[in-house]
Formats: C-alpha cells, structure tokens, sequence
C-alpha cells in the first residue's frame, strides 16, 4: 500500500513509491515547529504543552531533550548564519539563540504592547524576521498563560534585519499562522486558522504579493476540506506542502492539490531536513515522522 495518494499526474513526479512513512519518536502532547540544522545533521522540535523542545539526531536515530523549559516555544527555524530562532507562547516573544548558547530577545512588543504569543516564523535571504502572532499561547493555560490580548489583534510582522524594528505586514486575518516564502521570495503565504475563535470561518491557506519590505493585498490560495492548515514549507519547485487536519497535503503553486500523505493524527507542521534536504519532517500531535520525497527543500 502506498503512503500516499495521488490527485493530479505531478504528484508522481515528487514522490518515492517505496519510501515509508516512517514515526521516528513519540510521547508528546502538542509536537510543532520543526526546524533543521545541516551542519549537526539533527532536527529540533517544540513540544508545547510539555514546556520543552526535542532534538532528534539524524546519525543515530536517538531522541532528546534539546531545551526544557522552553517557554512553551512554538515554531522555530534557523537563520542564514545557524541559529536557532524560536517564537515563545509564555513569554510572548521572538528570540534568538546564539552560537554561544545565550539567548536575544529579538521581538516582544509592537507600539508599546506585549506581543499576543508568536506562533510560526520564517527569514528571509535579506535576514529580515517574519512572524505570526495569534492568540492561541494566551487564550488559556495549557501552552502558555491566559492573559487578554493588549494589542487587541492578531497580526504578522517583520522585523528588519539590521535595525531590529518591528513593523506589522498583516493585519487583515482572523488567526494568522504558519508562513513560508515561495522559492524566489515574492511571495508569502500565510494559513489562518480562524475557525477556531469563529464558527463558520474556512480553513484556509492566503497568498501576499512581496513588495519590498510589505505586502499586496491578499489572495485566496487554498481552502482546506476537513480541519486546518496549521504550518508549511515550500519545496524548490513551489510546490506547498501543509498540514491539513490528519494529512500532509501537497499544493501546485497555481492552487491545485497534487496529492496527499495520510498521517493518522493531528498534523501541526512540517520541514524540510536530511543531507540532500529532500527528507520531509512533520510534527503529528504526539509524534514525529518523516518521509524521503523525490523533491527538496527551496531553501
């Protein structure tokens, strides 16, 4: 039985028929941000509710605590120069960590307001820090604290590179979540998972026209049939690969769903990893997996 099903012809081009779905660790209550690091050949993960984040060692296979606590950390990535970037529920903020292990704090307010609990984010190749903020770390106890919202929404911003400012580029989603550059950068896509807070509203998945340091306006990119689309990367290619409910959804960047990877539970997020990064990482609810594909990553 294959570990995926194909929608559109393409797909098959970007898949492995006798590549498995492999579940490479387990025990967590809330597994996201996936973020790969070349040079030590291992993925490092947030596990939220548990207030800590796991490393997973490509070399060996072993699993462990990389952080704890973390400040009920979320998404991750890493930067042009290695370092680990790290958005934190119970501290509401973005930091670094340096070579040196010690940690900046790179975001915490914007217009002399706490930040909400930043949730996924992404850098671009000018070192500038993009960043969704919702609410999710604040609307109870069991990833962050509760607390009310002081900028009263829930926004996507950038931090500029040099200058550390942060200045808002989204202010038109219910939830903005997971994010990713398409492969030249003109191009943001951010998922909005505000059928959470509003009954009724789609899951979907929204295209912003890169103009220098802001955006155009929106565009509906995907609309997701069964649950949400949490976090995503892009491929080389522009292909978009998110989470959707309980599978791994694959997209066309014209919009068309090429294919699917059912998973089995909860999907929060997914990364690109392994030395020719065309090993795609993904974060279910309590495990993560992994899968060779026939494509890699665009970064």
């Amino acid at each position: 039985m294959l570990p995926y099903v194909v929608h559109d012809a393409r797909f098959s081009r970007l898949v492995i028929s006798h590549a498995n779905l492999e579940k490479l660790a387990s025990g967590c209550r809330w597994a996201e941000g996936p973020a790969y690091f070349p040079a030590g050949r291992y993925l490092v993960w947030s596990d939220i509710p548990n207030d800590r984040m796991m490393r997973f060692d490509e070399t060996d296979a072993s699993v462990s605590v990389f952080r704890c606590p973390s400040n009920n950390s979320n998404g991750n990535t890493v930067d042009r120069d290695g370092r680990l970037i790290s958005c934190e529920h119970l501290m509401r903020r973005v930091t670094r960590t340096e070579h040196d292990g010690s940690i900046r704090v790179l975001a915490d307010q914007y217009e002399g307001g706490r930040l909400n609990s930043p949730n996924d984010v992404v850098v671009k190749s000018d070192g500038s820090i993009w960043f969704s903020d919702p609410t999710y770390g604040i609307d109870g106890d069991y990833e962050g604290r509760q607390s009310k919202s002081e900028i009263g929404a829930a926004n996507v911003y950038r931090i500029e590179g040099e200058s550390g400012k942060v200045a808002r580029v989204v202010s038109d989603r219910v939830q903005p979540n997971g994010l990713a550059f398409s492969p030249d950068e003109t191009v943001l896509y951010v998922a909005d998972t505000g059928a959470t807070h509003v009954s009724g509203l789609p899951a979907t998945i929204w295209s912003y026209k890169v103009e220098g340091h802001a955006l155009g306006e929106a565009s509906l990119f995907a609309t997701c049939p069964e649950g949400l689309f949490d976090g995503f990367r892009c491929d080389i290619h522009g292909n978009i690969w998110t989470s959707a409910g309980r599978d791994v959804f694959c997209y066309a960047p014209d919009g068309t769903h090429l294919g699917t990877i059912p998973v089995g539970e909860l999907v929060a997020n997914v990364c690109f990893g392994g030395q020719r990064r065309n090993r795609l990482y993904i974060c279910g609810q309590t495990s993560l997996y992994a899968i060779y594909l026939n494509t890699r990553a665009a970064v």
